[in-house]
């Protein structure tokens, strides 16, 4: 059990100290930035009392991935790579169906 310990313990010493740069801390801050979209469609969904997406979770989305695509392009992570790239144009089309939407929505004559 012992060695358990110390081989975790060494584990995750090389991963949280020996190999932490500045590129962890980015990878980190894109990881929050992306987090961060699920915290504010939670409470957009709450004030209106129903489940709603607001435009900031499409922009945090665009953020953060684009964020996440550049760690992984810099630690050469394909999993990251493939992960994140097409998310970014999955979010960007999003963007680009809710300005849509908006624009034909204002554009109808108000009763």
């Amino acid at each position: 059990m012992t060695d358990l310990w110390t081989t975790l313990y060494d584990y995750l010493y090389v991963v949280f100290v020996d190999h932490f740069d500045a590129w962890a801390y980015f990878g980190i801050l894109a990881q929050v930035v992306f987090g961060l979209r699920f915290i504010t469609q939670w409470i957009a969904s709450e004030r209106q009392g129903r489940s709603v997406i607001p435009m900031s979770f499409w922009m945090l989305s665009i953020v953060g991935s684009l964020m996440l695509l550049v760690y992984a392009l810099i630690r050469r992570d394909p999993v990251y790579i493939l992960g994140q790239g097409p998310n970014v144009l999955i979010y960007v089309r999003n963007v680009m169906l809710v300005r849509r939407e908006r624009a034909q929505q204002a554009a109808k004559p108000s009763p």
